[in-house]
């Protein structure tokens, strides 16, 4: 199942409204017909500056993603800066009062005695996968015995067997090597694994379909499990707001378990590359100074902060991704802008370095590539494989050339890989073996 063929209907429903015309319609269509994220990265390039505002804001969305997926992370979050959706006013916490914990340690002690914990990512930033797998080793040692992912289908009926995904294990998010990287490690770690997404066609339907599907493959047959499931946006939300009238998955969920959640939001927190250095992302920056995903422990009672406590348990802060200040033309790709408003263009004169959250925290490593591989095509992917999985898998990583003669790095686990280069018709310009 692709992201592409449902997302039409999705976007006509997003408040039940209008049906989108024609030309959007056949604009869609046209882009679910692309062979691979390099090609549909192109057509939207191409295509995204005749449509209107509205479907225009769409087709930034759909090139965000393309981008996170084809390893272009930084460029993700500038072409689709999305603001987050806090409360009027919101009460920042101070650092007289609260303290920095790394999140991955709070939050398992946290969820040490609860049943269902939900988690949310940005989907084009792929730094929202992080503590998703970060997570996922502690939650199995704690007794958790699901993991269910938004980004998977019901068709790939040997995933668990294989222990990786391919093309048609879900939608596009999957082909983005960090969310391959988490299904992998779920997979080796014993989770059953659970694909729960609802192909319904209103946002209200969704919402209640996602719910019924985990409770019906998960709870329904098991009483006794304990589930760690990874969402996009505002369904992990126990209360409404984000999604205006709508009841959000968690809500279904814990009505139809009588089990409450433990909801942690990711989206609020997160470099959206907004220019606005007082917003209240920045302004927790400057006072907490987090180095990794971080979560805020009260001083007097050591309860987590959440910037919206009725709607999930915890908010994670995310660093910032990249130091801007030293030189802006190093940081604005000039082959995305679609003449829109607001959208400074620079020529980059070298490949912009990829943030530093690749590493994981020094478990994965530098591997520097150039475009050798690409024998002089451009755009090109060069992608590493783990060296027992086919081309058809998830890539361990990937990085888009746009420009020749340039270089950047990947980063790996220690192991055996495969170096692949690919262009646009998506055959093979290049391979050799590596070993890190």
């Amino acid at each position: 199942m692709a992201l592409l063929l449902t997302i039409v209907p999705v976007i006509a429903s997003a408040t039940d409204g209008p049906k989108p015309a024609d030309s959007t319609l056949a604009f869609f269509r046209q882009l679910n017909a692309q062979p691979n994220e390099l090609a549909r990265a192109a057509y939207l390039t191409d295509q995204a500056a005749q449509l209107s505002p509205a479907d225009r804001s769409i087709a930034m969305q759909l090139l965000a993603g393309a981008e996170s997926e084809l390893g272009l992370y930084n460029e993700a979050i500038r072409d689709f800066p999305l603001a987050p959706h806090l409360p009027d006013n919101p009460k920042l916490p101070i650092a007289a009062e609260w303290h920095v914990t790394d999140a991955v340690d709070t939050i398992a002690n946290l969820v040490a005695k609860r049943r269902i914990v939900l988690i949310n990512e940005a989907h084009h930033d792929a730094h929202t996968r992080q503590l998703t797998l970060a997570l996922l080793p502690r939650l199995r040692t704690l007794g958790f015995t699901h993991f269910a992912a938004e980004a998977l289908s019901e068709e790939d009926a040997a995933l668990m067997q294989r222990g990786y995904p391919i093309a048609t294990s879900g939608t596009e998010y999957l082909h983005e090597p960090l969310y391959g990287e988490i299904i992998r490690t779920a997979i080796r770690l014993g989770f059953v694994i659970v694909p729960y997404d609802s192909t319904a066609t209103t946002v209200t339907e969704r919402e209640a379909g996602q719910a019924d599907h985990l409770y019906q493959k998960i709870f329904a047959k098991d009483s006794n499990a304990r589930v760690f499931v990874h969402a996009g946006y505002a369904h992990i939300d126990k209360a409404k707001g984000r999604l205006d009238h709508t009841v959000p998955m968690a809500m279904h969920l814990q009505e139809a378990t009588g089990i409450e959640p433990f909801s942690i939001d990711q989206t609020d927190f997160r470099d959206v590359d907004s220019g606005n250095e007082i917003d209240p992302y920045h302004q927790m920056i400057a006072a907490f100074h987090p180095q990794h995903p971080t979560v805020l422990l009260n001083n007097a009672d050591g309860h987590a902060w959440s910037i919206d406590p009725k709607k999930f348990d915890v908010s994670v802060m995310l660093p910032l991704e990249v130091d801007r200040s030293a030189n802006t033309d190093t940081y604005k790709a000039a082959w995305a802008t679609f003449g829109m408003e607001g959208i400074a263009v620079k020529q980059v004169p070298h490949a912009e370095p990829r943030p530093k959250w690749l590493s994981l925290n020094g478990q994965r490593h530098p591997l520097p590539i150039d475009t050798a591989l690409c024998a002089k095509n451009i755009p090109c992917v060069i992608e590493a494989h783990y060296a027992a999985e086919p081309d058809t898998a998830t890539a361990a990583d990937r990085y888009m050339f746009i420009e020749a003669n340039t270089a950047n790095t990947l980063y790996l686990f220690p192991g055996h890989y495969r170096l692949r280069a690919w262009g646009a018709n998506g055959k093979t310009l290049g391979e050799k073996s590596i070993e890190l």
